[in-house]
């Protein structure tokens, strides 16, 4: 226990350092906010719906609400109800058994309604394709405004991709 305390002492205190400012990130937060207020003229409210991801992508969305990407402060939060969405986030290759449950959630949410496809799974099908057990691509079951790949893609080619869905939808 002694030799591990004087190498603690000896050694110090060892840290990363802190991230440097993104400028590419600061822009495209800065024009979702304002894309978002001349268009919806009030904070934007996402549904996300896993329909049979690995949960890769999850993490990455999970990442926009942290402190280094922080989407709560422009205004955009994530609801548990697709009837008080804008925006429905749909991440992985529908399974058979969500495509009813991502059907109603569409249809539950108002008009207008954007729909964001997430990851290759969402765009194509990724590894998992078209089978028994999946319907492929989310455009297979509703209609898709945006498509954002990668397998996961960043967090911040998902907020290109929202600040892409609400700039191309004519509200």
């Amino acid at each position: 226990m002694l030799p591990l305390l004087k190498q603690i002492f000896l050694t110090g205190f060892k840290t990363e350092a802190p991230p440097l400012a993104d400028a590419a990130l600061r822009v495209t937060a800065q024009r979702l906010e304002q894309a978002m207020l001349r268009k919806l003229g009030r904070a934007l409210v996402i549904r996300h719906v896993d329909a049979g991801s690995c949960n890769g992508c999850e993490l990455e969305i999970h990442a926009l609400n942290n402190l280094y990407y922080n989407l709560e402060a422009l205004g955009i939060r994530f609801a548990a109800s697709p009837r008080h969405a804008d925006l429905l986030l749909v991440t992985g290759p529908v399974a058979s058994n969500m495509k009813i449950a991502l059907q109603r959630a569409h249809a539950a949410m108002p008009e207008p309604k954007l729909v964001v496809a997430v990851g290759d799974c969402g765009c194509s099908g990724g590894i998992f394709g078209e089978s028994y057990a999946s319907c492929g691509r989310v455009a297979n079951v509703i209609a898709v405004d945006v498509a954002v790949p990668g397998c996961p893609p960043t967090p911040l080619a998902l907020m290109q991709g929202i600040l892409t869905a609400i700039d191309g939808h004519p509200m």
